[in-house]
């Protein structure tokens, strides 16, 4: 058992992006859900998150991307709050600061990271262990992205998201481009257009312990299946993926989640940034950056 925090102390927690190297979708299931298979990784950019515990649940919003939430009926934050304090009784919540910094509706599973940055908090501010049952079902009950951003490190997520399975994958450099151009998940799967209780071929299995080149061979051969709508709603995703794959050094390109986020892969942080600089230089209206995946 953790030890509670004390309620005069502010608490913090990164938010990274969420970026699918893979996602498979294998069926849809009779209850409306879809059955996925991705293979999951964590970048060194995202949204910051602070706690100051109390009685009563709030939410501020600041940083470049606040604006964009300001209309959101419901964030993330508070709903994985409710839903934690309805299986803990007595549950300490609190005052919550998000500081936004990934685009929205970008599919780097940016709310999702934040509300399981938030049940972090929560945890330490109860004195929670991070594997209590209780925190995994809110963290479902929020989104099918939150398990795979409250465990936080590379995995292959699978179900509706509930299955996390740790991976070890290497290191790449990475260059992240949003065209600032919003795609609604909703809106992808509803293109993609499975009725339930439809099936699909299963995702290969992953290459257990494989080396950076073998990795990027079998990555090659697992698309992203939302991809193909996603380019659909958003067209812009072509000249994203051309200017991308022009940098010198990209191993691999290809769409995150629902999009519109586009990444590509690099042998190391050098070739990523100088990737990075070009595009940012030749679309300067693109949110672009340069981290680490791995």
């Amino acid at each position: 058992m953790s030890v509670r925090t004390p309620h005069d102390a502010i608490l913090r927690e990164r938010a990274p992006a969420k970026v699918n190297l893979t996602l498979r979708v294998l069926g849809r299931r009779a209850d409306g859900y879809h059955d996925l298979s991705s293979i999951v990784a964590f970048a060194g950019v995202g949204d910051r998150l602070t706690l100051l515990p109390g009685a009563e649940l709030a939410l501020a919003l600041e940083g470049p991307g606040a604006t964009a939430l300001a209309d959101e009926g419901d964030n993330l934050v508070l709903r994985a709050a409710r839903a934690l304090a309805a299986g803990v009784p007595g549950l300490v919540t609190g005052h919550f600061t998000l500081s936004k910094r990934l685009p929205v509706a970008a599919g780097l599973g940016g709310g999702s990271a934040d509300a399981a940055a938030a049940l972090r908090l929560l945890a330490r501010a109860n004195g929670l262990d991070l594997g209590d049952e209780r925190l995994v079902e809110a963290a479902l009950a929020t989104g099918s992205d939150v398990p795979a951003c409250l465990y936080g490190c590379s995995c292959l997520m699978g179900g509706r998201g509930e299955a996390i399975t740790p991976l070890a994958l290497p290191r790449f450099g990475a260059v992240l481009v949003n065209p600032r151009v919003a795609v609604a998940t909703a809106d992808v799967f509803r293109m993609l257009a499975l009725a339930p209780g439809t099936q699909r071929a299963a995702a290969s299995p992953e290459p257990a312990g494989a080396s950076r080149s073998g990795l990027l061979a079998w990555l090659r051969t697992e698309p992203n299946d939302l991809e193909p709508p996603a380019r659909a709603l958003a067209p812009v995703l072509g000249a994203v993926e051309e200017a991308l794959g022009a940098t010198t050094g990209a191993r691999l390109v290809r769409m995150s989640g629902s999009g519109a986020t586009m990444f590509a892969l690099y042998d190391d942080c050098r070739a990523a940034a100088a990737a990075a600089k070009r595009v940012a230089g030749a679309h300067p209206e693109w949110w672009v950056k340069s981290t680490i995946l791995g």
